[in-house]
């Protein structure tokens, strides 16, 4: 089992890779535009929901694993009033900064390993915020979520929009993509040397990066160390890389995201 500091160390160096690929890619050019119209958001359907039954009118958010900021962004238009999103790669934060100043909004954006932030790290926020594809990244979720909760206010909240972790037992690529090929009680990361990307792409040239699997009550007991959860509901819409559409609207329909929403006690 990789230890914190190395597979986060990793992960870095593969995220800044994903990055540069993701700045030569016409999404790239096409967010920033977007990031310029008056109301501006990248959320679905069911994020923009959740979102709004939380009434953000005046409140502050900060997001872990924000990547180039786009979902900062896009909480403008639900009336927080601060925002900070934190990401360790450095050249997602640079386009993150990057965009800030297009869109002219005034989110702040700090770059750093959520298991080691700066003594100096802005707290007391209302809610945090994390989105698709962060949890498996995270080596020691236990960890993950103490620091998590030490960044919110009394009472802060907590909400998660993520990949349902059944869908990991599956690989779109195989022969056979309908059928399971990883065990759910998987307890080892994947060690992986391809490029990270989620456009559909396949390029090469990425480092190693470490993927740890975690099946649902490894999420929920991890933060019941310092939530108390107040919500949880299954998707069968896909909200992961485009390989994975494949298992919508099928006739025996797997779950294949979840939003989940505690309260830090």
């Amino acid at each position: 089992m990789s230890d914190t500091k190395t597979a986060t160390e990793a992960n870095r160096q593969a995220w800044n890779l994903s990055a540069e690929h993701h700045r030569k890619s016409p999404l790239w050019a096409a967010l920033q535009n977007d990031v310029q119209r008056p109301v501006f958001s990248c959320f679905d359907a069911t994020m923009t929901e959740a979102l709004n039954a939380l009434d953000l009118r005046g409140k502050s958010v900060v997001q872990i694993g924000c990547n180039n900021g786009r979902e900062v962004f896009s909480l403008a238009s639900f009336g927080v009033k601060t925002a900070l999103g934190i990401d360790q790669s450095e050249n997602f934060i640079e386009q993150a900064q990057e965009l800030n100043r297009i869109a002219a909004q005034k989110a702040e954006f700090l770059c750093a390993d959520i298991y080691t932030l700066p003594h100096d790290t802005a707290k007391g926020f209302d809610l945090a915020l994390i989105t698709i594809g962060v949890l498996n990244w995270m080596p020691d979720l236990p960890r993950f979520f103490e620091i998590v909760a030490d960044l919110l206010a009394p009472n802060g909240q907590l909400l998660i929009y993520e990949t349902h972790p059944v869908l990991e037992i599956f690989d779109p690529a195989s022969d056979d993509p309908y059928r399971p090929s990883i065990s759910y009680f998987r307890d080892k990361p994947f060690i992986e040397e391809e490029l990270i990307t989620y456009d559909g792409t396949t390029p090469e040239g990425g480092v190693e990066s470490h993927w740890f699997i975690y099946k649902m009550s490894d999420i929920i007991t991890a933060l019941l160390g310092n939530f108390t959860l107040t919500g949880f509901t299954e998707y069968p819409h896909c909200n992961r890389e485009v390989d994975y559409e494949i298992y919508e609207n099928r006739a025996a329909q797997l779950p294949l995201c979840y939003t989940l929403s505690a309260v830090k006690s």
